[in-house]
């Protein structure tokens, strides 16, 4: 939840009036989480593992980031006529679940594709997120840096330390 992505997700469904509970591996991140509108914060290990092919109904929909074991995790914890969308792959491709959940709850797995969407729908998305997302939110969750410093952001990157979004500004 501390990524691009997730602090996105959590800041654009708290601002459409949903119940908000973030997965971290931070959790001395949370005041960060709730400041964006998590109404609650797990621990992402309670999701990261293989678990039962029907769990809990905890959540009425989901934005996964992660894929593998987490998004299995989170698809049998959907409830009834729940929605999950798939939009990266930082645990893994795999999809270690069963088809219980899309079966007997009738849930539903939406893939998220920015690449190859219809300009029209892009242009839509925009204006929307135009009306929802204010500057001091951007500057926020944002940082900036140099191409120079790339390569210093992506260590700390892959070590977990770095939130939010990093541009790279390269006429710096």
């Amino acid at each position: 939840a501390n990524g691009g992505v997730g602090s996105f997700a959590i800041y654009l469904l708290n601002q459409l009036g949903f119940n908000v509970t973030a997965a971290t591996g931070r959790l001395d991140q949370s005041e960060y989480l709730k400041e964006l509108g998590a109404k609650h914060v797990i621990d992402r290990n309670e999701l990261s593992n293989p678990g039962k092919p029907l769990q809990k109904e905890r959540f009425a929909g989901a934005i996964d980031s992660v894929g593998s074991y987490t998004l299995a995790n989170i698809c049998a914890s959907l409830k009834y006529g729940g929605v999950v969308t798939a939009c990266g792959l930082a645990q893994g491709m795999d999809l270690p679940g069963s088809v219980a959940p899309f079966i007997l709850r009738g849930i539903s797995l939406m893939g998220i594709d920015s690449v190859m969407r219809p300009k029209v729908d892009r242009i839509e998305a925009w204006e929307r997120l135009a009306k929802l997302v204010s500057a001091d939110y951007l500057d926020k969750i944002s940082t900036e840096i140099s191409l120079e410093h790339v390569i210093d952001n992506a260590e700390q990157l892959m070590e977990g330390k770095i939130r939010g979004r990093v541009v790279v500004n390269c006429q710096s």
